[in-house]
């Protein structure tokens, strides 16, 4: 990802799940001093010595008329909220290492890091069938893509196939930027959705550096929504299938209206721009 642009929480489980943890550590902590600063009638730095050394509490009072008892009893509670709270923040560490998260976390980062050394590249928004298809034969063609996937399974299929991944919602600006949005060629809006691709579309025009919007629709009627929406190119998939039966039916050898055609405009200098693919185009 770029730098200047703060990730979300949201992408990172390991530090979501710590969080709770050294919240209510840092809570306990907080009002153990505040609260020995009240009864003890000390100053905040005098409080804070307390809650590291227990034992300066009857030095103190030594020497100082106060609530003696009332303190203790304080710090005792306080001393079993602090130890609360470190083995729950222990058992999330524990628990994430050992279940795995902590390598899953190494992997992102690791998936982060390349997708940042990366630019020109396509992105592929969506792993369904039209998505993994158009990913798989850009890169059969040399070109660098980028897949957004939403789905664990799927995503963890996106894996396997060797792409570079980020996980996550395509209508969110923080996930196509960690997409590389700004460097990227070309964004194909691949999801079995015309409406979230259309909405990725929107998102997607709001980049510093635009790249070429790809949309696939479900249907004509969206096709003017979709280019209202900012895409240079509709895909209609059925119609494009259809096209290619069609051609079959007629012994024709002519192969541009193959699923893998849809991937053809990606390569070209741009001129195809602003077309759709239907069948009325053969």
């Amino acid at each position: 990802m770029r730098p200047g642009f703060p990730t979300s929480f949201e992408d990172h489980p390991i530090r979501r799940r710590i969080l709770a943890p050294i919240g209510s550590f840092l809570t306990v902590a907080v009002a153990g001093i505040v609260g020995f600063a009240v009864l003890g009638d000390v100053g905040l730095v005098q409080a804070t010595f307390w809650l590291v050394d227990l034992t300066s509490i009857e030095l103190h009072f030594e020497h100082h008329d106060g609530p003696e008892r009332a303190v203790k009893a304080y710090a005792v509670l306080v001393t079993a909220g602090l130890v609360v709270s470190g083995l729950w923040i222990g058992e999330t560490v524990l628990t994430a290492a050992f279940g795995g998260q902590i390598r899953s976390e190494v992997t992102r980062i690791t998936m982060q890091r390349r997708i940042s050394e990366t630019d020109d590249h396509v992105i592929v928004c969506g792993y369904g069938m039209f998505g993994r298809t158009v990913a798989n034969r850009l890169t059969e063609q040399g070109r660098d893509v980028v897949v957004i996937e939403i789905e664990d399974g799927t995503a963890q299929r996106v894996r396997e196939d060797g792409h570079l991944l980020v996980e996550g919602d395509a209508r969110q600006e923080h996930v196509l930027r960690e997409a590389g949005i700004d460097r990227a060629s070309k964004v194909v809006a691949a999801i079995d959705d015309s409406n979230v691709n259309i909405q990725i579309a929107i998102v997607g025009g709001t980049a510093t550096n635009a790249p070429e919007l790809l949309v696939r629709v479900g249907d004509e009627m969206y096709e003017s929504v979709a280019r209202e929406a900012g895409a240079d190119e509709v895909v209609i998939p059925e119609i494009v299938s259809g096209q290619r039966v069609t051609q079959l039916l007629e012994g024709s050898t002519d192969s541009s209206g193959s699923v893998g055609s849809v991937g053809q405009p990606l390569e070209g200098d741009g001129s195809s721009a602003g077309s759709t693919m239907r069948a009325d185009d053969a």
